[in-house]
């Protein structure tokens, strides 16, 4: 009797270690991180309305917002692409090449600013920067403006999301409507989001390890909470300088700054929906999520990971895969005979 009194004991042990490992691991992680929001959350300084929804859905693919009008904001930040582009750096205007990786448009709502060095303090502030950078859309606010006043439908369009106002068709409302789009390309439900809601079985055994690995290498400390990043400015290089190639020779946010303390320092990027947004790092150099991950294991940790531990943690990042945005293509105002031609 005794003795199936221990296997019995032991069979519950047995059956009941995991579920109480996974609520373990999941407290702890709910102490530094949070789960993506199910809806996009409150601009306070820029109302939603489905009006200016629906208008900076259409700026947000119009090409013509470049002067060439060639190249849009989901050129760069592909909504079907995990909201980036696939390259090491962008390609823009003339078939110039931009100086850093382009970081992803989803769940960038999120982030504490926007940019690799934090230059944008929203993103409406961000969608005025590419519009006017030579080596990206090469255009101006006025030019912008002209073009966007060419064509009645976008005339109706601005009068409708901004009510009220003397001169709707403006540069800052552009910006303004575009960042009420961008808001709503958040990725909710990935296996980790449901893990952290309580699904005990929503991460995969090694994904759990990765979970494990990844906090008690303490890369949580710069990847951590809604956005698993974005959320502060790291040197890019705490243990060990990473190689100059990968480094490109960029200051980071030094570069706004001009604070000796800031070279190299960047912000930290969201390691969200990350399998999908591959070349890594602000240089584009490495394309390889593994060789990332060793990458900072040396540099930020001064830890050489082992291949159990990459691939543990690797799992794990994509675990945090979730839900991609649906997005139909907008039909957009047709031009009329005052719309501005192409500049190439």
């Amino acid at each position: 009797m005794k003795w199936k009194m221990l296997l019995a004991a032991g069979a519950f042990f047995l059956f009941c270690s995991p579920v109480m490992a996974a609520d373990s691991l999941r407290t702890q992680a709910s102490e530094v991180f949070e789960p993506i929001p199910l809806g996009p959350p409150e601009l306070k300084a820029n109302p939603q309305t489905p009006a200016k929804e629906d208008l900076g859905k259409k700026l947000f693919f119009d090409p013509r917002l470049s002067k060439s009008a060639l190249i849009s904001c989901n050129t760069c930040h592909n909504v079907g692409m995990g909201g980036a582009d696939f390259q090491e750096t962008s390609t823009g205007h003339g078939w110039q090449k931009g100086p850093r990786n382009a970081p992803t448009v989803l769940n960038s709502v999120y982030n504490v600013a926007q940019f690799w060095d934090g230059r944008a303090k929203d993103l409406a502030e961000q969608a005025k920067g590419p519009v006017q950078a030579g080596v990206e859309m090469n255009n101006t606010p006025e030019h912008v403006v002209e073009t966007l006043n060419s064509m009645p439908e976008y005339v109706e369009l601005f009068t409708k999301a901004f009510p009220g106002e003397k001169d709707p068709v403006s540069f800052d409302n552009m910006a303004k409507a575009i960042e009420v789009f961008e808001a709503t390309l958040n990725t909710p439900h990935s296996p980790f989001d449901r893990f952290l809601r309580g699904e005990k079985n929503a991460l995969s055994s090694e994904a759990r390890k990765g979970l494990e690995v990844f906090m008690e290498k303490d890369c949580h400390s710069c990847h951590g909470g809604v956005n698993m990043g974005g959320d502060d400015y790291y040197s890019f290089g705490v243990e060990k300088a990473p190689a100059q190639e990968i480094m490109a020779g960029d200051k980071g946010r030094y570069q706004v700054t001009h604070l000796k303390d800031d070279e190299h320092v960047f912000k930290s990027p969201s390691l969200r929906n990350i399998e999908l947004t591959a070349p890594y790092f602000h240089s584009g150099r490495i394309w390889s999520l593994p060789e990332a991950v060793a990458v900072m294991g040396s540099s930020q940790l001064g830890a050489t990971l082992d291949d159990r531990e990459v691939d543990f943690i690797v799992a794990f990042l994509k675990a945090t895969t979730g839900n991609q945005p649906q997005v139909a293509y907008p039909v957009l105002p047709k031009p009329t005979d005052k719309t501005p031609v192409p500049v190439l």
